[in-house]
């Protein structure tokens, strides 16, 4: 794939203006990249901390020849990618279902794939943040997220971490549009996530909370959960939390 990067200084959210870009007519491959998110967003709405050459944001405009139903794997290889361009800069990472990447049981990188109707028909805007320094988190961040500088001991430009990084969505994007694309990629995320399966986790859903451990992907990368009476649950969209021994189940 061929990318094209357009650089900001500041903007509200590089996945509204890679959404935009897309609306116009933008080819694939197109990337979005900030030096600082005025409204950087998460899922379900949340802020996505942006300060000014802390991390690395960015978003990118795929147009996918996919089946509809695996369209949801696209954040799961976004996340291999992810895991393989943090641990060429020397992290151990791994990824916790859907779209987060950690490092040391702390998140280091969120994902959030948006679709957007254009008149070249459906795009996906993968938007990725990933936390370059840490000395601008909140006192309520402080303990749950790092940073690549936290991990390594050394900062990195953001215009490195893109560049390493595009090369990793390229390649596996190359694998997920491939013949047996979609089985590929649930595999290579397999290898990659301790979340896979035997992981205690508690999920937050938008009506009720499910405990129980996981049990490998669907075909689509839902997440399966079996659940103490035995019964497997399949998630496809909530909150994923890693359960400890001193967790109340």
């Amino acid at each position: 794939m061929n990318f094209t990067i357009l650089r900001f200084d500041t903007l509200e959210s590089t996945n509204t203006e890679a959404a935009n870009q897309a609306r116009a007519g933008a080819d694939e491959g197109l990337c979005i990249l900030a030096r600082q998110q005025t409204a950087g967003r998460g899922r379900h709405g949340r802020t996505w901390i942006s300060e000014r050459d802390s991390g690395l944001y960015f978003s990118l405009i795929l147009r996918p020849k996919l089946d509809a139903e695996f369209l949801p794997l696209i954040t799961l290889m976004s996340g291999i990618a992810v895991y393989d361009a943090l641990e060429e800069l020397g992290l151990k990472p791994d990824i916790k279902w859907v779209n987060d990447v950690l490092a040391r049981e702390k998140k280091i990188c969120g994902i959030l794939a948006e679709t957007v109707e254009t008149s070249k028909g459906l795009a996906i805007i993968v938007g990725i943040g990933v936390n370059i320094t840490s000395s601008n988190f909140p006192d309520e961040l402080a303990g749950i997220a790092t940073s690549i500088k936290t991990e390594i001991g050394r900062s990195i430009k953001p215009d490195e971490m893109a560049e390493v990084l595009t090369r990793f969505i390229s390649y596996f994007y190359d694998i997920l549009r491939g013949e047996n694309g979609p089985n590929e990629i649930r595999k290579e995320w397999q290898r990659r996530s301790s979340y896979f399966s035997g992981k205690s986790v508690r999920v937050v859903l938008e009506n009720e909370t499910i405990t129980g451990v996981t049990d490998g992907l669907e075909p689509n990368g839902s997440l399966r959960v079996r659940t103490r009476d035995g019964t497997v649950l399949t998630v496809q969209t909530g909150d994923v939390q890693r359960l400890r021994a001193t967790d109340n189940q």
